[in-house]
């Protein structure tokens, strides 16, 4: 079946028109006209830099070494439901941070470093369960050896190189994974890497070639890499179902510096049991060059397939399937959507701006997905803004975005590089973590509406989690729809993407004045659950099979 066969048209009564793909990336459920039904947009969420005073000290240091990358990984390595943060610390060492907030107050963290995770050299990192034994794992990306670094529970974790992840002296920024089949022990993984290096950690004047593993006969360890080649100095890298087919291709944002003639974005075909084959014309695929640093995706245009944003230097771009899943030709669309952000709103206005880390997140709980890109010079490039603030763009009713960092109280001229977007203190406000080149991190803490406000959200949310009996148990490919309030939003769970920072936390739903929630999962292998009812400002886990979700303790 058709992502829009799968999509349901709602009909609550006979008086209730149903109006799907209204071409805003969330289906009208309710009675009207198609401006009048939609619910109004929120105005963005102040926030408040909570860092220092949460224990969090830390900077992303390092000379033109470490000029890319710069990320974080968070995901809750204790269980307590709270995200832990995991920082790269480039030519200092990487810290663990472990969540001690409580639901609704101030961040509060506490150094849980040792000597496992204090590693030198550290670009980035990305979350996820590598072996399947339910204690989070974390890829570590560096300018060297990668690490495993083997979860053991309570944020407690040791290097294990018994799987073959690593490759020796690579200059890894970007990263991805995905299970290729329901019955993999093991993920395939895909690492990006920029510049070559030659044995003394050198620049070759050559992009090295980006690698995908996937796991070896025996199904207990990975095989030796395949090379991605052509590669193109890769900053960004995502596993996703682009077509809805239950398959997950591989998208590759590249750096055009150091593009050769045929330098380009890829998008590499992966099925299992057969070697990668790049898309190219002859399948629709289209050219496009830019400074690639970091992908998102979001189904944005209601047809049922995501949207991927791509950050660059200048205009960024938003594509979307020129005409249906039948071939990647992909068309931009974010002038008319209002996020090309090719110049900052606030320092220095008449220049260009440097993206890196975008994500989709909706911070003020109205139902519509907003979008946050951070900012930063390279270093000191004089024909690009060196005030550059980071994003923070509203969605509208109409698709459209509106900047919103000045309302929100988030400008500030620090080159930022990786990010997160998720709820710190379970107050169903997401948050902000902004790695910063050479300062310290900031932690924005969304106060939720009114300047200088502490009142809560400014509407309704459902926090989903997923869990299946399988070693893909945290449902990576997975996607989630949240029908409440009239409006239908589904998003997919991927592990990538981003520049050079992972997450592994609940998904975010914005419900604005709805109480209550349906919820529907389709699983990685493509079963569809049922639709299953939800209470407003919860987390809730749906595990596979069941006739209910359950509810997180408080």
């Amino acid at each position: 079946m058709t992502p829009s066969g799968r999509i349901a048209i709602v009909v609550a009564s006979a008086a209730v028109v149903a109006l799907v793909g209204i071409g805003v990336g969330w289906w009208l459920t309710t009675s009207g006209s198609v401006g009048r039904g939609r619910p109004a947009a929120s105005p963005p969420p102040r926030f408040v830099d909570e860092a220092m005073a949460a224990g969090v000290d830390h900077a992303f240091a390092g000379d033109d070494r470490y000029i890319v990358g710069g990320g974080v990984a968070t995901f809750d390595c204790d269980d307590d439901g709270l995200p832990d943060l995991y920082l790269a610390g480039g030519d200092g060492p990487s810290a663990l941070y472990r969540n001690r907030s409580t639901t609704g107050s101030p961040l509060a963290f506490e150094d849980a470093t040792e000597p496992a995770t204090a590693l030198d050299a550290v670009t980035g990192a990305y979350p996820l369960d590598v072996d399947g034994d339910r204690h989070t794992d974390l890829v570590v990306l560096r300018r060297g050896q990668e690490v495993l670094l083997r979860g053991l529970g309570d944020c407690r974790f040791a290097p294990d190189d018994s799987l073959g992840v690593d490759d020796g002296a690579g200059w890894t920024v970007a990263f991805s994974a995905t299970w290729e089949t329901s019955a993999a022990r093991l993920p395939t993984l895909a690492l990006g890497d920029y510049q070559e290096l030659d044995a003394q950690g050198e620049w070759t004047g050559r992009c090295a070639d980006d690698r995908l593993l996937r796991p070896a006969s025996d199904g207990t360890s990975y095989a030796a890499p395949i090379a991605l080649s052509p590669s193109f100095c890769t900053l960004s890298m995502l596993f996703s179902d682009w077509d809805r087919s239950g398959r997950r291709d591989l998208r590759v944002s590249n750096d055009r510096h150091y593009y050769r003639e045929d330098g380009e974005e890829q998008l590499w075909r992966i099925e299992p049991g057969v070697a990668p084959r790049l898309y190219s014309r002859d399948d629709g695929w289209q050219s496009l060059r830019i400074w690639g640093m970091g992908i998102a995706s979001e189904d944005l245009t209601g047809d049922g397939y995501p949207e991927y944003y791509l950050t660059s230097q200048g205009d960024n771009k938003l594509q979307t399937l020129a005409d249906g899943a039948a071939t990647p030709d992909y068309k931009d669309i974010a002038l008319e959507r209002g996020v090309t952000a090719h110049r900052p709103y606030a320092g220095d206005v008449t220049l260009a701006s440097t993206a890196w880390h975008p994500a989709f997140e909706d911070v003020n709980a109205d139902g519509y997905p907003d979008l946050y890109v951070t900012k930063g010079n390279v270093e000191q490039q004089l024909d690009y803004a060196i005030q550059d603030p980071s994003n923070l763009l509203i969605g509208q009713p109409d698709g459209t975005f509106v900047e919103g960092g000045e309302a929100a109280g988030i400008v500030q001229f620090e080159k930022a590089r990786g990010a997160a977007v998720a709820d710190l203190n379970r107050d169903g406000l997401p948050d902000i973590v902004q790695v910063v080149r050479r300062a310290n991190v900031r932690l924005w803490r969304n106060l939720g509406s009114g300047e200088g406000s502490t009142t809560g959200p400014m509407g309704h949310w459902l926090a989903v989690d997923l869990d299946q009996d399988a070693a893909n148990h945290d449902a990576i490919g997975a996607w989630v729809t949240v029908r409440a309030g009239g409006l239908q939003r589904e998003r997919e769970r991927t592990v990538g993407g981003g520049h050079a920072s992972g997450q592994l936390v609940p998904l975010h739903f914005g419900m604005g004045a709805a109480t209550s929630a349906e919820v529907r999962v389709t699983w990685p292998d493509g079963e569809v659950g049922p639709w299953l009812p939800a209470d407003a400002d919860r987390i809730v886990t749906v595990r596979r099979g069941a006739s209910a979700v359950e509810s997180a303790a408080s």
